[in-house]
């Protein structure tokens, strides 16, 4: 799985937030605000990755148990696929 193209990773006032770029910005109207995880995942998202590549390197980051770094990655894939942000 990969990220749609169209949209920035972008740090404002201390906060880690998705905006939409170039032509996207006519039908996506907002931003969405990621916690660290998350912001981690969609950086790693920029690239091909499959679900155990994301949950290794989750654990790599956080030094957190395997079926943590899994629930999460679950829970952040679910929501992107669901928004339309994976390809």
């Amino acid at each position: 799985m990969k990220l749609v193209s169209g949209f920035s990773l972008r740090t404002i006032a201390d906060s880690r937030v998705v905006v939409p770029v170039g032509e996207t910005t006519i039908n996506f109207k907002g931003m969405i605000t990621l916690n660290g995880s998350g912001a981690f995942l969609w950086e790693q998202l920029g690239t091909e990755k499959t679900e155990a590549e994301l949950v290794l390197a989750l654990q790599d980051e956080y030094e957190i148990e395997e079926q943590t770094a899994l629930l999460d990655v679950k829970q952040f894939v679910e929501v992107l696929s669901r928004a339309g942000f994976l390809q």
